[in-house]
């Protein structure tokens, strides 16, 4: 009677662990409760793990720059593709702290400036800052585009520039085309424009300087606020671009997300590089040192042309001038110049462009900008900003002698690889935040376990049970020796 009553009792026991497990997981009473200690820490505040991950962030950044050497300068001219060889990388590591911290309207948003120092890395890079780059000369081609409907003015220069024999390429070494160097045509354009500044570099005035002042949500109040741009430079939106939608500013500036991220989520970014905001996706599951993550890249409908993506008739600068797929004209924020981004190689872009140009070869797993976040807290374990500088080309009249028969095309200058990966102290950090997470979310389905295991139990206790013992006539041998 009293096994009887065990055998039973495991049966009951089966069926309530069983209930229990089942309705805590569809009520999902322990995420809920993992999910909101999340929030409420995950918030920009002082004293917060998030706030000083914000503040200064442990993992290094690296900054590697790659050029496109021109090789058939004179070919060029003459009307024949640019065949160009890609040397580096040219690696820096990147400081970027906050700095001015300011909290504003009883913590809900956070005020401060991000200033970024670049270090030269010589272990980590394939040639010095002295190496020598031969590619367009963007201060030439600049000047040109303002002047070419200036016969008069435009004359004038031209003949300064064949004196002084500057020409549609030019020779500078890596140091000062990422910093800046005194460029001799803008210190003669600089008579008829006072204003004008006489340096040109690709980074100059951006190495110990930052972006602008920024305006953040801490997430005190919605955790999908977190980090969020409220306002930038004093403003909540942009005006180089001919369409509302366009100029608006979105998302975080890519360096930190709102914690309990899904895959169907799109997140939103905006970056003072491109001078515009963009959007990601959820690519597959990755692993980043032992720490689940999801991939997010941005799809190719975010430089896609019009007839693909009409939301983007809004970046045809001037207005109706549009460029193909795979390419943004930032000339309207970056003071005229004709300058175009576009990914690594032409990667998503047109198939004119990689044709246009010899020695471009688009891979997705080198050229593709990729965010892989934990989910559970948001925290960015890898990424990898990949942008292409190019300059638009073309034949200008008045200055023929400069321009000779080139073709008009995009070409490129260079492009940047701006890569973090979680170090080594924060991913333990984070391991044990998320293995607690996981064990609790999985209560539930221990539970469950427990019941069903116990269900085993009973069944075996069960069969046993109702198993007839033998007699003991039955137990002797059929045969006897």
């Amino acid at each position: 009677m009293l096994k009887s009553c065990c055998v039973y009792s495991t049966g009951v026991l089966c069926i309530l662990f069983l209930i229990a497990g089942i309705s805590l997981a569809l009520s999902q009473v322990f995420q809920n409760i993992v999910y909101n200690r999340i929030k409420s820490e995950v918030v920009l505040k002082n004293g917060t793990d998030a706030f000083a991950a914000w503040e200064n962030p442990p993992p290094p950044v690296y900054m590697q720059f790659y050029f496109f050497n021109l090789t058939n300068p004179i070919e060029v001219l003459a009307g024949d593709k640019p065949a160009v060889v890609e040397l580096g990388p040219y690696t820096y590591r990147e400081y970027r702290p906050m700095s001015n911290v300011t909290f504003l309207e009883n913590g809900t948003k956070v005020e401060a400036i991000n200033p970024k120092t670049y270090v030269f890395e010589a272990n980590m890079s394939s040639g010095s800052e002295e190496d020598l780059i031969r590619t367009v000369n963007i201060p030439a081609m600049t000047v040109m585009e303002k002047m070419k409907d200036s016969p008069f003015s435009g004359t004038l220069i031209s003949k300064y520039m064949t004196g002084e024999e500057i020409g549609l390429f030019t020779s500078v070494s890596v140091g000062d085309l990422l910093w800046g160097y005194e460029d001799k045509l803008l210190e003669m354009v600089k008579t008829f424009e006072p204003s004008l500044d006489t340096k040109f570099g690709l980074f100059y005035k951006m190495n110990g300087t930052d972006d602008g002042d920024y305006v953040f949500y801490t997430g005190s109040q919605n955790y999908e606020d977190f980090a969020r741009v409220a306002l930038w430079k004093g403003q909540s939106s942009l005006n180089w671009w001919t369409s509302d939608e366009c100029n608006m500013i979105n998302g975080t500036n890519g360096a930190s997300f709102h914690p309990i991220v899904n895959q169907s989520e799109t997140l939103y970014m905006f970056s003072s590089d491109l001078c515009r905001s963009m959007y990601a996706v959820f690519e597959k599951d990755v692993w980043v040192k032992y720490l689940p993550a999801l991939r997010f890249v941005p799809p190719s409908e975010v430089f896609a042309n019009l007839t693909i993506n009409p939301a983007n008739a809004g970046f045809c600068v001037p207005e109706g001038n549009c460029l193909g797929s795979g390419l943004l004209n930032v000339s309207s924020c970056k003071q005229g110049a004709p300058i175009i981004m576009s990914s690594p190689h032409f990667y998503q872009a047109d198939e004119k462009f990689v044709e246009d140009v010899i020695g471009m070869k688009p891979k997705k797993e080198h050229h593709e900008t990729t965010i892989d976040i934990n989910p559970l807290t948001g925290i960015v374990l890898r990424a990898a900003k990949r942008l292409q500088v190019n300059v638009l080309v073309e034949k200008i009249q008045v200055f023929q002698s400069q321009t000779g028969d080139v073709r008009t095309l995009v070409f490129p200058v260079m492009y940047l690889n701006e890569s973090v990966v979680i170090d080594d102290d924060s991913a333990k950090k984070l391991l044990a935040v998320v293995a607690e997470g996981n064990v609790v979310i999985n209560i539930p389905f221990i539970i469950i376990g427990l019941g069903v295991l116990l269900g085993v139990v009973f069944m075996a206790l069960m069969c046993r049970q109702r198993t007839p013992e033998s007699s003991p006539a039955e137990r002797q041998p059929l045969l006897k020796p």
